[in-house]
């Protein structure tokens, strides 16, 4: 991995779009099972602290990686503008900080609400900012997941104005994020560990300022004990990881593609609670939940046809920027992003 040309083909020979959405999906299930501990059991309830703890932890451990020489190069800095890798840093931190904000303030429906329009929003965003176009098959094909995953999630709508407000200010942050994660190693030689390396700065400054504004007083005199600092630790083990099988899967395939991820582990969270632990979600979310699945394999078989058809892969090749000047910093393969988590 001693040029970014080298490290971007490495990344692509061992990690392609089923092992890096495999890694996301399961790293995903374990950081929820972790949240849950520090946000329940531990009462640890700061959210937008605990995405700064995430990504201290997530540079401190990059830092031992680039100590040791196992980071990725990075592409030369004149290939992509700087206004990019902070773009990119901000819309991060306000995707990560105001998520867990609005599950804090809202109750579950509304936020798989919120969430499923992500999808629409970066299809309208791709479009503005790359002229990438959907095919009327996968329009429908993303509807019928859509409405699959709200039948089946969203059983309660409570209503809670500064709730509501964070998450709308959440859907178009949470949008331009997965695009550019996606545009930006698609584009150029950056794997995902060298550009989390670039932008997990830029991410921590901006989670500095939304702390004060955000979160609860209270943070210093919290019972920082053995057990809930473990608890803590482990949860940022895991924001890291998920980070990480986030770029990758975001790297390999699309930002929609992503998406569709992120709605079929709600929907196997769902069912496996049915049919492991006996809960009763009721039948008509069990419809929603089959009929989400029927889309989102439709979605796959779509976009297996497209990547084995002789054109429909090769998309003209885009700008490494939406705020500067294009820079190609190399050869790097085009893929899809997916909607997602």
């Amino acid at each position: 991995m001693h040029s970014s040309e080298g490290a971007k083909r490495q990344q692509q020979r061992f990690c392609g779009p089923s092992v890096a959405l495999t890694f996301n999906f399961a790293v995903a299930v374990g950081i929820i099972v972790a949240n849950k501990m520090v946000m329940g059991s531990v009462g640890f309830k700061f959210p937008i602290a605990l995405s700064l703890i995430h990504y201290a932890v997530a540079l401190v451990l990059m830092a031992i990686l680039k100590a040791l020489s196992l980071l990725p190069v990075a592409p030369p800095s004149k290939s992509t503008p700087f206004s990019s890798l902070f773009a990119l840093g901000a819309v991060m931190s306000l995707s990560t900080g105001l998520a867990n904000v609005s599950l804090k303030h809202n109750s579950v429906g509304f936020y798989q609400m919120a969430k499923i329009a992500v999808t629409p929003t970066i299809v309208a965003a791709e479009f503005m900012l790359f002229q990438k176009k959907v095919s009327c098959q996968k329009v429908i094909t993303l509807a019928t997941v859509s409405f699959g995953v709200a039948v089946a999630t969203v059983t309660d709508l409570e209503f809670n104005f500064f709730g509501a407000c964070v998450a709308l200010a959440w859907i178009v942050p949470s949008a331009v994020n997965k695009i550019l994660w996606s545009n930006l190693q698609q584009t150029g030689n950056w794997t995902a560990l060298a550009l989390m390396w670039k932008t997990t700065p830029v991410t921590i400054f901006f989670l500095l300022a939304l702390m004060p504004l955000l979160d609860p007083p209270g943070l210093l005199l919290f019972d920082w004990n053995f057990r809930n600092s473990c608890a803590i630790v482990i949860s940022a083990l895991f924001g890291f990881l998920l980070q990480w099988s986030g770029a990758l899967a975001l790297g390999a395939t699309s930002a929609l593609s992503h998406v569709v991820l992120g709605q079929f582990k709600t929907i196997v969270i769902m069912l496996s609670g049915y049919l492991i632990f006996s809960s009763d979600p009721g039948v008509t979310s069990i419809c929603g939940a089959v009929v989400a699945l029927g889309g989102m394999s439709f979605y796959t078989y779509l976009g297996l046809k497209e990547s084995s058809s002789p054109t429909g892969k090769k998309p003209p090749s885009r700008s490494n920027s939406f705020l500067g000047k294009p820079g190609i910093a190399g050869d790097g393969g085009s893929s899809d992003y997916e909607d997602s988590v």
